[in-house]
């Protein structure tokens, strides 16, 4: 339909008929389209509405205070979170980091076929010394709490395309915002880049990854299904933790200066889930690579530790020969 057209339209049919049928992407274009529809676009309800059918914990009383405080309240919080981030180079930028926040806001959502089966808000206190000085790891569930799922736990014989089926149909956001940043990112890939059954347990290892800094830290959701053979599967584990390309995780204070420089910095990027996918496996093999080349690395200087042990300890023994004979 033609602009021009639209614009003839009453306000009142604009808003029933037509912007409550749009999804997030297709409001924010239309809103670029003319001042007329910029200003029927930008209403709050329909943010709201999209908001809340997108991602089910942000209707969370904690994560709707915190949204009430953004620039542009549920339309804010849908450009930081959609769609994940992309990674952009950050070395050069030559501005200080941002204060660090006393605490950062989860929510998070998993989905099974496009439908929401678990929606969560959670609270990281960023300030004390345990998440200072420790490795990155906010896990969503309580101990021994499980979540149950419509998916059966898979028999060993179906066991590649059960896989392969969680794989593709077991989705998860992860949004995580700073409340004194006034920012948020999502730091899932949507759509899973792995799935394997763990060597010990047997339990599916579900992996969601998205990079936060070009040529550098990676962070990566892992959810953990457990359940019995022919039964209800089971997530007993939602973590999220980050990883520089030396396979070590990052600790609490590094995390969040990547983290704040992320959200303010990093492009919103579709993706699709063979790019996540390359983009997961180069770094892991990254990983693999420095961590190869590292060894050699301490091969190397062992032998030469050696060596110089072996000259000097030569070298004194001639040395007391030679005294002892004189």
């Amino acid at each position: 339909m033609d602009i021009d057209m639209i614009t003839t339209l009453h306000s009142d049919i604009i808003n029933s008929h037509i912007l409550t049928r749009l999804d997030g992407p297709t409001l924010a274009s239309a809103a670029a389209s003319s001042s007329h529809l910029r200003r029927l676009c930008t209403q709050h309800h329909l943010w709201t509405t999209i908001c809340a059918s997108t991602w089910p914990s942000l209707t969370h009383p904690l994560a709707a205070h915190l949204i009430s405080t953004l620039p542009n309240q549920h339309r804010s919080i849908f450009s930081d979170s959609f769609p994940s981030l992309h990674p952009s180079a950050l070395h050069n930028n030559q501005n200080p980091p941002p204060s660090p926040s006393p605490e950062l806001i989860s929510a998070v959502d998993i989905y099974y076929n496009g439908q929401p089966v678990f929606s969560r808000v959670h609270r990281t206190e960023t300030q004390k010394g345990w998440f200072l000085c420790s490795p990155l790891w906010i896990d969503i569930l309580e101990p021994n709490e499980t979540v149950p799922t419509p998916l059966k736990f898979a028999k060993s014989e179906d066991d590649d395309d059960w896989l392969r089926h969680v794989q593709e149909n077991l989705e998860l956001s992860w949004i995580l915002i700073d409340p004194s940043l006034k920012r948020a990112a999502n730091l899932s890939s949507r759509r899973a880049v792995s799935a394997r059954r763990h060597w010990l347990t047997g339990e599916a290892e579900v992996v969601y990854a998205v990079g936060v800094e070009e040529g550098g830290a990676q962070c990566a959701v892992k959810v953990t299904c457990c359940g019995k053979s022919g039964g209800e599967m089971q997530v007993r584990e939602v973590s999220l933790t980050m990883e520089d390309l030396d396979g070590r995780h990052v600790m609490g204070r590094d995390s969040m200066v990547i983290l704040q420089r992320a959200m303010e910095s990093s492009k919103r990027k579709k993706v699709d889930v063979g790019e996540a996918k390359e983009r997961y496996e180069k770094f892991c093999d990254t990983k693999i690579e420095r961590r190869e080349m590292r060894i050699k690395k301490e091969k190397a200087m062992d032998t030469l530790a050696m060596f110089v042990a072996f000259t000097v300890f030569v070298t004194l023994f001639c040395f007391l020969r030679f005294y002892v004979c004189v």
